[in-house]
């Protein structure tokens, strides 16, 4: 017999399976590159799930269709920005009342907070809209979209630094190895096009600020998923993804030729190892094909209305910032991403407040506030989902001495913290939960990040307890064994 068809007897269910998308991948490839003139016209052989997800998804009527999630990496200090505390302002330079300590933990820097003296907002408060949100002077722009937002003034997270919280608000787990949210949701949603990824990252920093905060690759990461799910990071500059143009000195015939004989030897390391790793490298090396035509066009802004643009501050020309970023996270959208994560370091201000905030909110206050608006009139905004926050919050204490006002700073605050949404399903100019007078604790409608998650998955359609994968014999979702969907901030 012959030795191929002997070896094919003996397949598994999971090797035949990989086996055959191996063709149908390889046939996908040669169909992409005739498309694009990378190889001679031929017909095409699509596969019959095209775009990917689970076949029982989505598990109710969505909501969103997709999320942008501005994260702000290193703790926005909510006393400072969102939750206003008369209180804390009388209260300047008293010590912390012990009551309100308890037998909480801080970082390794504070220690025990017993003996700590209150910090006043760094700037005054004002409300702002029909709602009356209260927002700092730090955020003019943010004041002026406050009607569409929905303020969450009670979360609160497992821990107390900044990996693991991150990790945790990304995740749903504090160690690394999990699935990101935007994995999760590429593989039970699969993905609305195949020109753009499903889920894609874009990375920015105030550089002098940031105190040593790095972004690490398991903030979007695929986890024990396929790595077909894992998060695309877009580089700054004129490259945002490495390696589409054709090097020096290679043709189009050449780069067809390389092309053709990669996708036969995939095909048969497939064939013999029966890997849906190298099905995934496949299906890779057909989403690269896609974005050499796509990517330089997402980067290119010269169709862009010089008033939106400027819409979004004087960064906005400037790759690599998070203005730009913004700006290409409504591109990506439009040409069919599910899920953006744009992340901003540089909130981590232990002793660095009076300035370092304010160079912060000079970053992202404008961009934030026109994404919103942009998305608004454009229509985007009824089905795409906002959400502006860090992994936790700062504390109502000074971290330094009173004395020193350009050495003030506050520590990590994980019991109690402010995030915002807008768009899908949300309801606009409302504020959901409460912290005690000092925004020290949660005295109303706490949210834990799992609840967050959660709430996020339904207005896209998922159940959270549904969507799973099993992994070592166990079934793993994004929360765990919790997660409560926050009913009254849902329109």
């Amino acid at each position: 017999m012959n030795p191929i068809l002997e070896r094919e007897r003996h397949l598994s269910r999971r090797q035949f399976i990989s086996h055959s998308a191996a063709g149908l991948g390889t046939a996908g490839l040669a169909h992409l590159l005739g498309q694009s003139g990378l190889a001679a016209a031929g017909p095409g052989i699509g596969g019959a799930d095209q775009f990917g997800g689970l076949s029982h998804l989505p598990h109710m009527a969505p909501k969103a269709k997709r999320v942008i999630h501005l994260f702000m990496s290193g703790g926005p200090t909510h006393v400072d920005l969102f939750d206003w505390k008369p209180k804390l302002q009388q209260m300047h330079g008293e010590v912390v009342p012990p009551a309100y300590v308890g037998d909480k933990v801080f970082s390794t820097m504070t220690g025990d907070a017993k003996g700590k003296v209150m910090l006043a907002p760094i700037e005054p408060f004002a409300q702002h809209g029909q709602s009356g949100a209260w927002v700092s002077e730090f955020l003019p722009h943010t004041a002026g979209i406050v009607d569409d937002l929905c303020f969450v003034k009670s979360l609160h997270t497992d821990s107390v630094n900044h990996a693991p919280a991150v990790t945790f608000m990304l995740t749903g787990a504090p160690l690394p190895g999990r699935p990101a949210m935007g994995s999760w949701l590429s593989y039970g949603l699969g993905a609305e096009t195949e020109d753009v990824p499903a889920y894609v990252v874009l990375t920015s920093f105030n550089q002098a600020t940031t105190c040593g905060q790095t972004f690490n690759e398991f903030y979007w990461g695929n986890g024990f998923l396929p790595s077909r799910y894992q998060g695309v990071k877009f580089r700054s500059g004129s490259e945002p993804v490495l390696y589409l143009e054709n090097a020096p000195g290679i043709s189009e015939r050449m780069k067809r030729n390389v092309l053709e004989e990669i996708a036969k030897i995939n095909e048969r390391k497939l064939h013999e190892m029966g890997d849906p790793e190298i099905a995934t490298r496949i299906t890779q090396y057909e989403m690269a094909a896609r974005m050499q035509l796509s990517v330089p066009e997402l980067a290119d802004f010269s169709d862009e209305s010089p008033d939106v643009l400027a819409s979004y501050g004087p960064q906005v020309h400037t790759p690599g910032s998070f203005a730009h970023n913004c700006v290409v996270a409504r591109r990506l959208i439009e040409r069919g991403s599910r899920y953006i994560q744009l992340m901003h370091a540089g909130w981590d201000q232990h002793n660095s407040i009076t300035t370092a905030l304010y160079d912060q909110c000079h970053d992202t206050d404008q961009p934030s506030a026109a994404l919103v608006q942009d998305l608004k009139q454009r229509g985007l905004l009824d089905d795409t989902l906002v959400i502006w926050g860090g992994e936790f919050g700062r504390t109502p204490f000074i971290q330094g001495k009173l004395g020193e006002r350009h050495r003030w700073g506050r520590d990590h605050h994980p019991y109690a913290f402010t995030n915002w949404l807008a768009g899908a399903g949300i309801k606009p100019g409302i504020t959901y939960g409460e912290t005690d007078d000092l925004g020290f604790n949660i005295v109303k409608d706490p949210v834990h990040v799992h609840d967050l998650q959660a709430t996020v998955l339904k207005l896209l359609g998922v159940d959270h307890e549904r969507l799973t994968y099993r992994f070592q014999g166990r079934d793993f979702r994004l929360t765990d064994v919790h997660g409560k969907i926050i009913n009254p901030i849902l329109s």
